[in-house]
């Protein structure tokens, strides 16, 4: 595991909010100079704590959207459904993001379509696929309130106390 210091951390939090920050805009805002500066940012990234680069979009300016939640339960608890849900994931691309969770429900999907009715035909499709959905509970996003934003950086890493 790489041992991160002040200035890695900096690096992370402000390429978590600002990926396309110049070298020398990064540099200056962790008081080092560019080479050094560069020369952190390769070595975070050859250790895979940087996964990528991408752009927050807007989807408001796209058009109407809505956002759902959705809690689901499996058919069955063997490895194979588990794999056999997870695989087929790919397959719906309205689920944008999921997560595996412990105790209660399976997995935790986020959804963003057009509309419920989208919504609803994308669950009515995966039931007809049988891929292993059981039960699932819809949770409709009125609003966002918070995030996303980066990690607790310095807590993660051990530079700062609970």
């Amino acid at each position: 595991m790489l041992r991160l210091d002040d200035r890695d951390i900096a690096i992370l939090r402000i390429l978590s909010a600002e990926g396309r920050i110049t070298k020398a805009d990064l540099a200056r805002r962790i008081n080092l100079s560019a080479t050094p500066a560069w020369e952190r940012l390769k070595r975070l990234e050859r250790a895979g704590l940087i996964a990528g680069y991408r752009a927050e979009l807007s989807l408001r300016a796209l058009g109407p959207h809505v956002t759902v939640f959705v809690a689901a339960e499996l058919d069955g608890h063997k490895v194979e459904d588990f794999t056999r849900f997870e695989g087929a994931l790919d397959e719906y691309p309205e689920i944008t993001a999921c997560w595996a969770l412990g105790g209660g429900f399976d997995y935790l999907m986020q959804v963003v379509t057009r509309d419920i009715d989208s919504y609803q035909r994308m669950i009515d499709r995966m039931l007809a696929d049988r891929i292993g959905l059981a039960r699932y509970y819809t949770y409709v996003v009125t609003k966002p309130v918070k995030g996303p934003e980066a990690p607790p950086l310095a807590l993660l890493a051990g530079l700062q106390k609970d």
